[in-house]
């Protein structure tokens, strides 16, 4: 997909699938855990972008024993490359799914924040997504990827001003990050045809009150008498 930033969670699976101890380690314990082998091999199709038959054994590794892959941070990793797979395939509200049950286990990851704010975002949920992006920064503040995600959801929403504060947090994590630089041009170019709520609200105050005191003063103010002239005394004639 076109959005790189969540592409790093590819690579972070596949150094994952090294450091896991693989299927016949000496250990028996470990050479005969089926959530282990389950998951091994899903990162392999992942890897493959065999996104549908990745995510078949990342929920056989779910429906396995968890204790042993738990214990090596492969039940995160394993929400997390089932989220992304399902991304990648479409199933939005899939991942949100995955997502929100990984963040039952792991309700500060980073990442399963920005998948399921990503999902969210493909599903026209701005304001939720922006949500979620900011639940992923609160737990990693350099997260690039969701500060542009962040970005994104706010152009969406109109909120110009605020989408530019993103990409340029983006930046000053990542310095020349090309994505970041593009969107931040696009939205600073937008954001003046486009007027800030609120001013638009002040405006309508200021109209509404405006016509409020004139309606008072023409219709309610009472009438002003002339003042009463004071009877003069006649000069005698001489």
């Amino acid at each position: 997909m076109k959005r790189g930033q969540i592409l790093g969670i590819l690579a972070l699976l596949l150094v994952c699938a090294i450091m896991i101890i693989p299927a016949m380690a000496a250990n028996e314990t470990t050479s005969t855990d089926a959530a282990t082998g389950y998951y091994n091999a899903a990162v392999q199709l992942l890897g493959g972008k065999d996104y549908s038959g990745a995510i078949v054994l990342f929920d056989k590794a779910l429906a396995s024993n968890t204790t042993m892959i738990q214990t090596s941070d492969a039940l995160l990793y394993t929400y997390q490359g089932e989220s992304y797979a399902q991304i990648q395939l479409g199933n939005y509200s899939d991942a949100i799914t995955t997502s929100d049950a990984g963040l039952a286990e792991y309700p500060n990851d980073d990442m399963l924040w920005n998948n399921k704010g990503y999902a969210q975002y493909n599903l026209g949920k701005y304001a939720d997504a922006v949500t979620s992006y900011d639940q992923a920064l609160a737990n990693n503040a350099n997260y690039t990827g969701a500060m542009i995600n962040k970005g994104d959801a706010l152009v969406k929403l109109g909120n110009y001003q605020d989408a530019i504060a993103s990409y340029k947090a983006a930046l000053a994590s990542d310095p020349g990050n090309s994505e970041a630089t593009t969107k931040l041009a696009a939205a600073q170019n937008a954001a003046p045809s486009v007027p800030p709520v609120t001013l638009i609200v002040l405006a309508l105050v200021v109209v509404i009150v405006a016509a409020g005191v004139a309606y008072y003063v023409t219709k309610k103010a009472p009438a002003t008498e002339e003042p009463t002239k004071k009877a003069g005394t006649k000069k005698n004639k001489k």
